[in-house]
Order: C-alpha cells, then structure tokens, then sequence
C-alpha cells in the first residue's frame, strides 16, 4: 500500500501538474478553506486525543497553520522567483540567477503533541514549492490521524498528497523507500533511525528533535512576571512542547520565591484542583505516564505531584535543589514536571548549559542587557527568546529547528519553501564574444592566463546586478 502511494505520488509529481504557481496556490487555498470549515471536528478529535481545551486548540495550532498559508499565499510569486546574485568581471553580460525548483516528493512524519501544526506546516511548505507530498500523522493522536485521512482527500489533490495513517510498521515501511526528503517531527531516538534509513538512499533529511530547553532567571529581573511566563510555557498542553522550558536554573537566593510565584500563577490558571479545569490537559497514554512518573521517584514535589493513572493526569510539579546529575536531568522530561537547579551566578548556568547537549531552545529572564548579550554569545540553542519562552515559535521569518542533537534544518514561512527546494545554480551565456574566451583555452600563454584568473578570483564588477525578465 504504502509503496503504491508513493508511486502514485511520484507519476503525478512527474506530470507536472504540481509545479505552476496558481496550482500550488489553489491547493494553499483549499487547505485554508479545510482549517476554517472543520475547526470544531479538529478541536473534538484533539480534545479526545490529549485533553485539548477548545479555547487552546486554535491559540496554540490552527492560527499558526492559518498564518503560514496566508503568508505563502501572499509572497509565493517573490520566492518561487529567479534570484538574481553577484557576478564576476567574466560573467558580466551572463544572467546568473538561483532558481528555486521542488524536490520531487517529500515524506512527512508529523508529531503527536500538536498533531495538525507539526503535520500541516511543513506541508503547506511542501505545496508553495512545488512538490508531492506523503503524509504520515502519528498514530498516538489517533484521533487527529484519522480526521486527517478523512478531510485531506476531501480538500487537496488525492494522489500528490496521499495520507498513510497506522503505526510503527506502516512508518517502517515508508521509511524503505526512496523520498526525495523526509521531514521529520519527534524523539532523538527514532530520529536518528529516520536518518539511519535516509542514509541508504542519500535522501536529505529535516529533523525537528527536542532536547532539555533551560530557563535561566535572572536575580534582578522580575522573578514574579518571569515565573508567571514560564509557567505558562512550561504546562500549557501537559508540558508536552518541544520547546517548553524543561528546567530551570537559578541562585538559591530567590529559588524560594521562584517556587511560590508558580505556585501563586498555578493557582490562577487552574484553580486549587488542576485535575478539574478545563485548561489543563492530558499525558498521551499511560506509557508516556508511566515514563514521567518513574522520573519523580525520589523527589518531595514543593508543588504539585498528584496524580490518576486512570485519566493519565499529572498535576503541575515542581521539584528544588535537583542534583545535576540526576536521571530527571539526563533526558527530556516532556510533560508538568518543573525541575530547578541552583547555580552560583551567570556564568555558572553559561557553564551548566554549554556542558550538556546543544538544546532546542533557550529561555533567559534578564534586565541587564550586557548580560543577556553575554549569554546569548556564549551559549547555543536552536532559538533564543529573552523575558519570555516559546515566542520565537511563532514569528515566522525567523528559522525554527535545532543544532546538533537538537536537530537538523530548519522551517516556518519562507525558511520552508526553501528548506525543500533545490537551489539550483544557473548561468545563461551568448555564443557571441568568443574573444573573450581564448585565455582559457590552449595553447596558453601562462602570464595573461594567471592575470585572467586573479582577476576573476578578485570578483571584479562583483556589484553589478542584474534584472531577469
């Protein structure tokens, strides 16, 4: 099944019919047009899935799917355009331009915390640029997954864009066969089997990974709108974010008020008894409850810590004084628990950060803006946002993705047009002016052939441009 997909994928991909713009625009608008028409089937399968409330489920993924189909829309004609770059004193009179062309067909293998916007972003870049796309939602988000197979078919073209709903053994299998890309959104670990099989076919990979995003708070910042921001980041969607901050380091000098203002903004977000608001949400499914639960053992939570394996709940927690070597701090946690780990000053938490793995994110809370600068110099992250967490995500002209463990490549706006188009280099030349030729061709003349090429080294004329048609 999964192999006839793709081949039909591949024969419509070939005819063409992807590749002029007001196709790919009319495929753009018809996925618009199924985000607007089926939000309350899409809010209902997500409530299903992991608890979603309704007021969260267009804040935190149909209006950034919304955004990048209406920016694609809008700016298709200037990025899918030959782009014009700098030329030598020997291509003077040449048109040389990039032009952006598709791929072929791209392998899309969503994630199930936020099963439409990790599944549809991508996606809507994979239409702007012209290619076939294959489509596989995460079978934990089993009800998305199967509203996904239903709507898509109804909206977009069937054999370009094909959904492969199913489980471990369905993605096994696409992963046999030969993608022009494949886009993936997830864990470290099967990402690296994702890699692992795209090596086979030197297929280019995108991997949106995850990792232990810090969340450094400043003693002289505003602990109490600091906590109150990274409260919200930390368990909006039960702490299941990629980039939620996934701990925190402080001095112990305000590691108390740290623990009371998330107590205090706890209180005021959920109620005295989380488990009964309709704001907070759900663990995925008892492995992944289970899995989170193992790593509170041995700690005295000074928030939170309640639990019901009968609805997979976990309320918000917080831990203090957690040994840096710890398991909690060895590996993503990926739902409500908050640990926090008391440095010494700044550069102590710039030494913890660089010390481990590079992350997906980093949060600093700071009104010193040396320092932020500091930081921001001698740290990396995929993404950096400072005095508040996430928002980076949702800007999107800026690149959204990882750096080494992290992940690879990058999306969002234009970043995923072009992360799945080729480049392709082109130079267009007359067959008149041979003259100017002669240097490189034999018999030569070793002293104008040397002057010929540091002159073309040097780039000469190198700011003139030029206009295509």
């Amino acid at each position: 099944m999964e192999r006839q997909l793709l081949q039909q994928a591949k024969e419509a991909f070939v005819s063409g019919r992807a590749r002029p713009l007001e196709f790919r625009l009319q495929q753009l608008h018809a996925l618009q047009r199924m985000i607007m028409e089926k939000e309350t089937e899409i809010s209902t399968a997500l409530k299903q899935d992991i608890s979603r409330s309704q007021y969260d489920t267009p804040l935190l993924e149909l209006i950034s799917i919304e955004n990048e189909i209406k920016l694609a829309i809008e700016k298709l004609a200037q990025w899918a355009a030959p782009r014009p770059v700098e030329k030598s004193l020997f291509t003077i009179s040449d048109e040389v331009y990039i032009q952006p062309e598709p791929l072929g067909v791209v392998l899309i293998i969503g994630a199930w915390n936020y099963p439409w916007a990790l599944t549809l972003i991508p996606l809507v870049g994979a239409i702007a640029a012209g290619n076939a796309a294959v489509v596989k939602p995460s079978e934990l988000s089993k009800c998305s997954s199967l509203l996904l197979h239903a709507l898509l078919p109804c909206y977009l073209d069937k054999d370009l864009y094909p959904v492969v709903t199913g489980g471990v053994s369905e993605t096994q299998q696409l992963l046999r066969l030969r993608f022009d890309h494949i886009f993936y959104t997830g864990g470290s670990t099967a990402g690296k089997l994702v890699m692992e099989a795209a090596a086979r076919h030197l297929t280019p990979v995108t991997l949106e990974l995850g990792g232990k995003s810090p969340c450094y708070i400043d003693k002289d910042c505003d602990v109490r709108t600091a906590c109150r921001r990274v409260t919200w980041g930390k368990f909006v969607n039960c702490g299941q974010t990629c980039i939620a901050p996934d701990y925190i380091l402080c001095e112990p000098c305000i590691q108390g008020q740290v623990v009371e203002f998330i107590r205090e903004t706890l209180l005021e977000f959920y109620g005295a008894d989380p488990k009964c608001s309709p704001d907070y949400g759900r663990i995925i499914n008892q492995e992944h409850f289970n899995r989170i639960m193992s790593l509170m053992e041995g700690y005295t939570p000074v928030v939170g810590g309640q639990s019901d394996s009968s609805q997979w709940y976990i309320a918000p927690t917080v831990l203090k004084d957690v040994p840096p070597h710890s398991r909690l701090m060895q590996e993503e946690i990926f739902g409500p628990l908050l640990p926090i780990v008391t440095v010494s000053d700044m550069e102590d938490a710039i030494n913890f950060i660089n010390e481990r793995e590079k992350p997906l994110a980093l949060y600093i809370f700071c009104s010193d803006q040396k320092a932020i600068k500091r930081m921001i110099e001698e740290t990396t992250s995929g993404g950096v946002t400072v005095n508040d967490v996430m928002m980076h995500y949702t800007v999107s002209s800026l690149p959204f993705g990882g750096v080494g463990q992290s992940g690879m490549g990058h999306y969002h706006g234009k970043h995923t047009f072009d992360q799945l188009s080729h480049q392709r280099a082109c130079l267009i030349r007359s067959l008149k002016m041979e003259r100017v030729n002669l240097a490189r061709y034999p018999p030569q003349d070793l002293l104008f052939d040397a002057t010929f090429f540091y002159l073309n080294s040097k780039n000469y004329a190198c700011d003139y441009h030029i206009t295509l048609p």
